[in-house]
C-alpha cells in the first residue's frame, strides 16, 4: 500500500450477496460506521455508478475540526454486483476532495473475504497541503469490518 491508501481484509462468515446488500443500502453504513461521525442516511439503495444518497455527519464524533454536524453527498464510483463498491463524497467542502472509499468482496471457504480501503491519492494540492489526510486511521477501517461482520454474522 501506498501511504495515501488503506487497505484492510477480513473473513466474514455471510455470502457476498448479503454482505453487498447491506454495503448498498444508506442505513448500512451508518450501521458498521465505526467512527462515530455518520448520524443517519436518506435516499434508496444504490444500484449503479453514479447512484447517490445523503448521510448527516457529526465531526465532532472525530474531535479534530470544529465543522459540527453538516451532510455529504455519497456517490457511487464504481459498482460490481456482489463484488465491489467504491464511492466519494460531496458535501460543504467545495471542490469535493475526491477521496474514494470501497469494499472488495470475494467468496471464500469461510463465507467472503471482505476488502475495505480508503485512497486519498487523487485529492488537490490544496487539501494535501492542509495536512489532514487520512482523515479516518486504519484502525476504523478494520473497527468498521469488525462492525459489519457482526451485522451479518447474527
Amino acid at each position: 500500500m501506498t501511504n495515501e491508501r488503506f487497505e484492510v481484509q477480513r473473513q466474514v462468515a455471510a455470502a457476498p450477496s448479503e454482505i453487498f446488500a447491506l454495503l448498498c443500502s444508506p442505513e448500512g453504513h451508518v450501521a458498521i460506521d465505526s467512527s462515530g461521525m455518520l448520524q443517519s442516511a436518506e435516499g434508496k439503495a444504490v444500484s449503479a455508478v453514479g447512484d447517490e444518497f445523503v448521510v448527516h455527519m457529526d465531526r465532532e464524533a472525530l474531535n479534530d475540526l470544529p465543522m459540527g454536524k453538516y451532510d455529504v453527498t455519497v456517490i457511487i464510483t464504481e459498482f460490481e454486483q456482489d463484488a465491489l463498491i467504491e464511492w466519494t463524497i460531496s458535501g460543504a467542502i467545495q471542490p469535493p476532495i475526491a477521496h474514494l472509499y470501497g469494499y472488495r468482496l470475494a467468496a471464500s471457504d469461510i463465507g467472503t473475504l471482505v476488502t475495505s480501503y480508503y485512497d486519498w491519492s487523487k485529492i488537490a494540492p490544496r487539501y494535501r497541503e492542509a495536512n489532514i489526510f487520512p482523515i479516518i486511521p486504519e484502525s476504523a477501517l478494520r473497527a468498521t469490518l469488525g462492525i459489519l461482520a457482526r451485522t451479518v454474522e447474527r
